[in-house]
């Protein structure tokens, strides 16, 4: 069977890319259905793109390289088809945007989409064999247990990074960008909770708090959770993006100025009441005995001087620890690293030594931050393939 494209990979990079690359496309997943990360991301709402999304909120080797993609495909693009269908949608927190209904929405407008478009979409088939000559690939398929092969002038690579191996995903775009001699940078999980060998925060799990935590190179303020095995929450997933295993983190648990000056204020007017329980009406009353004996709260507030109050605040305000690791690609969000964008045009997507081949969303070296950011690299990186091969003809 002769296609002009096929696309590798039916979640959002490749269900976007399906429905703007003309005719005769073909897109192909292992999975039984196609968008399974959509639906089940952002609690089943789906954080579909971010208000504020632009090229600073991505990590890359080359943070210029999203920058072309982000803008001729917007956030408010996105947001218009999302309105053509009519989907209802909230933003929640920090400019992130959510349907106000389920994320399957977002996966059926897609399909639509691509439908409309003519392209088709084959489910459960795996790549057995990959050719490359003449200009044409030739892809040897297991579609069901039927043996199909299928050769085409584009092959798009849409299968993701190596995150959440239990929705099926695997190192196949890289895989096959190796073969074809496309350089790899590193991979690691990004957006990933951090773990303590020791289990030091069981007592705490399930408490959160409003947090800045931070390294040598960022810093990130939102919540932070307290976990059976460490610490997440979104202030923890971003800040993951940018550490390296055996790197200390430093944590704000106060970060709104004036804790010290409050203290003291409430010393004239309740110093007889333990400092823990004057502590705990602005910090977890689990969080605030826990800490007690590491950071000396201890007695009546009374009986605390102000430079004792002001050494408890900075140290509040700077608790320095160190993760053992992560919770790995298990339940990372995202994969850093991956197909070097030196190699790739930033216009298209398209390799620049392989014509016809083209990789787009988190297998391709750009990682947004936590909150729709990634979702949005997905659609403008999709669209970006996806037009350059319709204007192919």
């Amino acid at each position: 069977m002769q296609y002009e494209t096929v696309i590798l990979g039916a979640g959002a990079a490749g269900l976007m890319c399906a429905a703007h690359a003309g005719p005769g496309v073909l897109l192909i997943d292992h999975a039984r259905n196609p968008g399974e990360k959509i639906r089940i991301s952002g609690g089943g709402r789906c954080n579909f793109t971010n208000m504020w999304a632009g090229p600073e909120n991505y990590l890359s080797g080359n943070p210029h390289f999203c920058k072309s993609a982000l803008a001729r495909y917007t956030q408010w693009d996105f947001v218009d088809l999302v309105n053509r269908h009519n989907i209802a949608w909230h933003e929640k927190t920090l400019g992130q945007l959510f349907c106000d209904g389920s994320a399957r929405q977002i996966v059926s407008m897609l399909t639509e989409e691509l439908s409309r478009a003519g392209a088709d979409l084959w489910l459960q088939t795996a790549l057995t064999d990959l050719q490359h000559s003449d200009g044409r690939f030739t892809l040897d398929l297991d579609r069901e247990g039927q043996r199909q092969r299928v050769t085409c002038r584009n092959l798009v690579l849409a299968t993701g990074g190596k995150s959440i191996p239990k929705m099926g995903a695997t190192g196949l775009a890289y895989d096959i960008a190796a073969r074809f001699g496309l350089t790899l940078r590193p991979t690691r999980p990004g957006l990933v909770p951090f773990t303590f060998s020791d289990g030091r925060f069981k007592a705490l799990a399930g408490v959160s708090v409003p947090a800045r935590l931070s390294n040598d190179r960022t810093s990130f303020d939102e919540a932070l959770l307290f976990t059976h095995r460490g610490l997440s929450g979104p202030s923890v997933l971003q800040l993951s993006s940018y550490w390296q295993e055996g790197e200390e983190i430093r944590v704000n648990l106060i970060p709104e100025l004036g804790l010290a000056g409050k203290l003291k204020a409430q010393r004239q007017a309740a110093g007889r009441h333990d400092l823990k329980t004057e502590l705990g009406r602005h910090l977890p009353a689990r969080l605030v005995e826990f800490l007690a004996p590491e950071f000396g709260i201890t007695g009546r507030l009374a009986d605390q001087s102000d430079a004792r109050l002001d050494a408890l605040c900075d140290r509040l305000a700077d608790w320095h620890l160190l993760p053992s690791g992560s919770e790995g690609y298990r339940t990372a969000e995202v994969t850093l690293g991956g197909i070097d964008t030196d190699g790739l045009s930033s216009k298209t997507m398209q390799a620049k030594s392989v014509p016809g081949l083209y990789a787009i969303g988190e297998a391709v070296d750009v990682t947004g931050w936590l909150g729709g950011y990634n979702f949005q690299w997905a659609w403008s990186s999709a669209y970006a393939a996806g037009t350059a091969i319709a204007a192919k003809g």
